[in-house]
């Protein structure tokens, strides 16, 4: 079924006083099947027409692993129709419902207007043309408001006037690469700004609250494997990333770094002494260094930019599943990254990381230095 067929059989169809077993409840939870071929990268797709009761706005979401695996809480893309099922908004919006377990309504829903408000105004400028600022889902008190009040940046069609397919794929493609604007715009006024995100985690648990240092929680997110339905099978999506991260950053604790994780959108920072590190973790597909490093530049220069003042500049570290090739090194090297990749002996890396004592001295790139030509690598990197 095509986008335009789902989302005109769902809006054409659900009645929330049927209930969650109809033909139509069971597409939606069928949405995986439909959309996955549409969205890159490990995303998890859930749609949604209520647990237990009925919704009065069945929504499909597009969660990011590293950000959220629920409607609960966090950042994600969605699908939500409208109370009358006579519009659909594709809506860049927050979970609501552990903020208002925590807040009266009221006060959530503020919460979530300054934090959606500070957020667009931040991604705007180059993402945000021509999108809504508000959706109106009916303004039912509960969670279709809050969702009203959550909302970042949207597109509203109407149900019985959608567009062609290539004009919503294009769209849907169009918010997943927001969504990840979006989530670096909140890192950045999350650290720059006083009482405007308030739904990364609930007061009193950020690190820097209970250590004072963000820097020194090392949680790695689980490399359990995770299973998402599609086309009436599952299909197993391994963790290699999470376990990437989590066995790096072990290493690093172990040769006497302190070490975080928990610093979203950035994979590990990491301080030996005064130095800080950035460190972006790469999953090398099928023996192709090529879009890995390609992602790791491009993240690592973007992370810099924005989430650190320019005289508090971090040293960027690379790092991958496997080796990326001399070229690639030497490309990083170049741009002042070191990287860091999976041997059959556990790490090797490039001149500056082992330089800084990232990997083990003897391993530099796939060639063997002895201990006398690490002075001489070093002089090649001033």
């Amino acid at each position: 079924m095509t986008l335009r067929g789902f989302l005109h059989e769902v809006g054409t169809t659900y009645d929330r006083l049927e209930g969650t077993g109809t033909p139509t409840a069971r597409l939606l939870r069928d949405a995986p099947s439909h959309f996955a071929s549409h969205v890159q990268g490990e995303y998890i797709i859930k749609g949604s027409a209520g647990a237990g009761a009925a919704a009065f706005c069945p929504w499909v979401a597009f969660f990011d692993p590293d950000e959220t695996t629920t409607a609960r809480h966090g950042m994600y893309v969605v699908y939500l129709f409208a109370e009358n099922m006579e519009t659909v908004s594709l809506s860049l919006n927050h979970g609501v419902t552990e903020l208002r377990e925590k807040y009266k309504a009221a006060e959530a829903n503020r919460k979530l207007a300054v934090e959606a408000g500070a957020i667009r105004e931040a991604v705007s400028a180059d993402g945000g043309q021509g999108l809504d600022a508000g959706i109106d889902l009916g303004g039912r008190p509960g969670l279709p408001q809050s969702y009203e009040y959550g909302n970042v940046l949207a597109r509203t069609y109407r149900v019985d006037d959608l567009p062609d397919e290539d004009v919503l794929c294009d769209d849907l493609r169009r918010f997943i690469g927001l969504y990840q604007d979006a989530l670096v715009a909140r890192e950045h006024l999350r650290q720059t700004t006083r009482d405007v995100i308030c739904t990364v985690r609930a007061e009193g648990t950020w690190p820097h609250e209970q250590n004072k240092d963000a820097l020194l929680h090392f949680a790695p997110k689980s490399d359990e494997e995770y299973v998402q339905t599609i086309k009436s099978r599952e299909m197993v999506k391994t963790r290699k990333h999470e376990t990437l991260v989590r066995d790096y950053g072990t290493h690093l604790r172990t040769i006497g770094f302190e070490v975080g994780t928990n610093v979203h959108p950035r994979d590990i920072v990491a301080r030996n002494g005064s130095v800080h590190w950035l460190i972006e973790a790469k999953v090398v597909k099928q023996g192709n260094a090529s879009h890995a490093v390609r992602e790791a530049l491009g993240q690592l220069a973007t992370y810099s930019f924005l989430l650190y003042p320019p005289k508090e500049q971090p040293r960027q570290l690379a790092l991958f599943t496997e080796g990326i090739g001399d070229v690639y090194v030497r490309l990083l090297e170049h741009h002042g990254i070191a990287s860091v990749w999976r041997s059959a002996t556990g790490w090797s890396g490039s001149p500056s990381a082992v330089i800084a004592g990232l990997v083990e001295p003897a391993v530099v790139g796939d060639q063997a230095y002895p201990a006398d030509h690490r002075s001489q690598a070093k002089g090649d990197l001033d």
